[in-house]
């Protein structure tokens, strides 16, 4: 009898099945990573794929300047005319742009109309029923991760390794002086000096500086603009100087200082994928790893290899690149028509850099629509596929559809010229982009890879407007931008 036992103790040991009844329990089956998973992890490895982390130095937006530069972002006294705000472009629940294909800036029929419906007021200047500004709204969405340049052009950009910047105030080449101590802070000098973005055709004040000077005094106490003025409180609680004065503190320098300050705060990377990267396996649906393969590995391999411009995990190269988009809009007063843009090479005068325009993040991508520099795509899908086929894209394009009044009186004869410069530029072997094709489910898997690029920060209202001041905040001077869509919602 005891031999007996003991056989039965052994077998219950050795199979695991035995509970303190000696009855029978049903062991889990194993769980196998799949092929896609296997190789998946494999391409991870070999190309040391991580997750995007925020910077050591992030800015909380809670913080006093962040706040301070949430109220400045979002007033419209930093416009000539006193009619637009810079989240009028850049609001944080359109994807930190505007969701126009182009934007209309000053002069709008109604102000804070935001998105689709706005559009241009009749009586304002180079009325043309179309938008006013000639290339897409970026988000402002992880500003703070770009080291190399800012604008699609890359007109501010880092000079050397001295952590100095040029702008469009001073030479190629050479430093600005006044530019800040970030890129966002140097870029936010600029949207003010532009006639269609803020400044407006009446508010003549002579160069940018004379024109910044101009703004300052509004808030400083020294023009009589504002019948509002707490400007002063709001800076020494933003500056965290209780008792200085408004010589010392109502600068140019501290608005662009405060508003990159909510700008670098917009740090939005929580997302499907880094959560995968960081040991998450259930994070992300087999259609997105297999589009995460698609994405990573080379032509030789079966992939696309996008990840040879939207390289690292910023998903950028920070470089510049011909697409040959469909160039629609106003245009930058290139070619034989004035309505063309030459992207890069307005700032490089270098051949290759025409129709060169800088690689964005795809962080967030299927927020920050529309896309390319000319806002051309309003679908994400088509403008992944122009990355295959430009020449059919850009025959089957139909740009009397994408936005009201949109102006394309030239925009066949100019995109040609893109394609040109495209084809040169791949038969020379200088081009990163593949001469590939692309199936319909291959197409869906790259999309749902992107799809996991997305923060659900970036889709919650509750979430984002954290960046947007509430009606119970002070209105320093009683301009604040209260944005509005078509149909009458709050943004």
């Amino acid at each position: 009898m005891k031999t007996k036992i003991a056989i039965s103790l052994a077998l219950c040991s050795v199979l695991g099945a035995c509970n303190s009844d000696d009855t029978a329990k049903e062991k889990p089956p194993e769980i196998k990573a799949s092929m896609v998973e296997l190789e998946l992890q494999s391409v991870i490895t070999t190309q040391q794929i991580t997750a995007l982390t925020p910077p050591s130095d992030r800015v909380l937006i809670e913080t006093p300047l962040a706040q301070l530069g949430k109220h400045l972002f979002f007033t419209k006294a930093l416009s000539g005319n006193l009619d637009t705000a810079c989240a009028s472009c850049h609001h944080p629940n359109l994807g930190g742009g505007d969701a126009l294909v182009l934007p209309v800036g000053v002069e709008a029929l109604e102000q804070d109309l935001l998105g689709p419906g706005r559009l241009h007021d009749a009586n304002g200047v180079h009325h043309d029923a179309g938008p006013t500004v000639p290339r897409n709204s970026p988000s402002t969405f992880n500003i703070a991760f770009y080291t190399k340049s800012i604008f699609h052009d890359g007109r501010i950009e880092m000079v050397g390794d001295s952590g100095s910047m040029r702008t469009p105030d001073v030479p190629k080449g050479q430093a600005d002086a006044n530019a800040g101590t970030s890129l966002a802070q140097a870029q936010a000098r600029f949207p003010v000096t532009s006639r269609e973005e803020m400044r407006g055709f009446t508010f003549e004040q002579g160069t940018n500086e004379e024109l910044r000077g101009a703004l300052t005094a509004r808030f400083n106490g020294t023009s009589n603009e504002l019948a509002i003025n707490n400007w002063l409180e709001a800076f020494r609680q933003g500056l965290e100087q209780p008792q200085a004065d408004a010589a010392s503190l109502l600068t140019f320098d501290n608005i662009t200082l405060a508003i990159a300050a909510y700008e670098n705060s917009q740090v939005l990377v929580e997302n499907p994928w880094a959560a995968y990267l960081n040991g998450d396996k259930e994070a992300i649906s087999e259609q997105a790893k297999r589009g995460a393969l698609l994405f990573y590995k080379s032509e030789n391999q079966g992939g696309f290899d996008c990840a040879s411009c939207h390289s690292g995990s910023f998903f950028s190269d920070e470089s510049f690149h011909v697409l040959a988009v469909p160039q629609i809009g106003r245009g930058k007063g290139d070619g034989v028509y004035g309505d063309d843009d030459f992207g890069r090479f307005r700032e490089t005068k270098d051949e290759d850099d025409k129709y060169a325009f800088r690689t964005p993040t795809l962080l967030n991508v299927m927020q920050t629509g529309p896309w390319s520099h000319s806002g051309a795509f309003t679908q994400l899908s088509d403008m992944v596929l122009h990355h295959f086929n430009p020449s059919e894209s850009v025959a089957d394009y139909v740009p009397d559809d994408v936005q009201p009044g949109i102006q394309y009186a030239h925009w066949q004869e100019n995109t040609e010229l893109a394609l040109a410069q495209l084809a040169r530029l791949q038969d020379q072997e200088k081009s990163l982009l593949p001469r590939a094709s692309i199936e319909k489910d291959q197409l869906d898997d790259l999309l749902a890879f992107l799809a996991t690029l997305t923060d659900p920060c970036t889709v919650d209202p509750a979430c984002m407007n954290k960046w947007v001041p509430s009606s119970d905040e002070v209105d320093p001077d009683g301009l604040r931008l209260v944005a509005y869509d078509e149909d009458g919602n709050l943004l």
